[in-house]
């Protein structure tokens, strides 16, 4: 039995199809980590999935498909203020993800605020106190809701005295970014860390998208780790393309503080084209499902 042409049944224009179900993965572009000196990671593109239900689509119809793009970095020397790039939306349908937001600027100047977006950027690394992180409270208000698109960013931080800036994590598509932890001196404070992604199946394997950028350290201290799902490490590292995932916070003083890039976004389609077809895991026993990638904009003909 097929769900994608079941016959309605007769009438003067002849046949019909029924409308049939599909799975979904609509993922939105990371964003940027901040420039300058103990940045914000950027956060994850929004994220959102149905595996277990489906989405009704019409036979004939023409669905165009928006990827979008990863958030542009400040560059080094970036300007003022040198907040990291959001990322772009992705469309399937009625179903749309937010972009993610991008990591707040390090150091004295500017200002330091994470970006809200699908995740939100973690605040950068300043003075004086904590640095807000950028929200990832996304509502979801269409006929397919699936939940939050993503998470918070982490809060940046520093000593009131020049130097020790580190800057907080981008929010990942399961968990928020971590905040930055105060040090004294210009060798102190830890770095967040991005918050982690989510693994999915649909494309047949599982796989994990969606990671926030780590924030970034001001002097010598180690860098916020990415978060998983492809999220740039706290060092000015890009996000992973095609996995939506959040750049890391630049650097500065002694090197180059560029923030990292942010990942382009994904758009996956599954057709469940056999009611019979049993699954083990992740990828279908009996090959029977079509699944769609879309890595760049493009239509989708039900």
């Amino acid at each position: 039995m097929s769900f994608g042409y079941q016959i309605l049944g007769f009438g003067s224009g002849g046949v019909s199809a029924a409308p049939y179900n599909v799975q979904f993965l609509v993922l939105a572009g990371g964003a940027a980590g901040g420039s300058w000196g103990g940045a914000g990671g950027g956060g994850a593109g929004g994220y959102r999935i149905i595996a277990t239900k489906a989405h009704e689509v019409i036979p004939g119809t023409a669905y165009s498909i928006t990827v979008g793009a990863g958030g542009a970095s400040a560059g080094w020397p970036a300007p003022t203020p040198a907040k990291g790039g959001t990322g772009g939306t992705s469309v399937f349908d009625t179903i749309t993800s937010a972009g993610g937001g991008g990591g707040g600027q390090g150091q004295d100047a500017g200002t330091q605020p994470g970006v809200d977006g699908g995740s939100g950027g973690g605040g950068g690394g300043g003075r004086p106190g904590m640095m807000p992180a950028g929200s990832g409270n996304v509502p979801d208000t269409s006929p397919s809701p699936t939940g939050l698109q993503g998470y918070d960013g982490g809060e940046g931080t520093g000593p009131p005295s020049h130097g020790g800036y580190v800057g907080g994590g981008g929010g990942g598509s399961s968990v928020v970014g971590t905040d930055a932890v105060e040090g004294s001196g210009h060798e102190g404070g830890v770095a967040g860390p991005g918050g982690n992604g989510i693994a999915s199946c649909i494309s047949g394997s599982a796989i994990t998208r969606g990671g926030g950028g780590g924030g970034a350290h001001y002097h010598n201290g180690g860098p916020g780790a990415g978060g998983s799902g492809g999220g740039g490490a706290g060092r000015g590292v890009a996000g992973t393309d095609e996995l939506g995932a959040g750049g890391g916070g630049g650097e500065g003083a002694y090197t180059p503080g560029a923030g990292g890039a942010g990942g382009t976004g994904v758009v996956f389609i599954r057709r469940l084209t056999a009611s019979s077809c049993s699954s083990s895991g992740c990828t279908s026993t009996c090959g029977c499902d079509t699944i769609h990638e879309f890595t760049s904009p493009g239509t989708y003909t039900a």
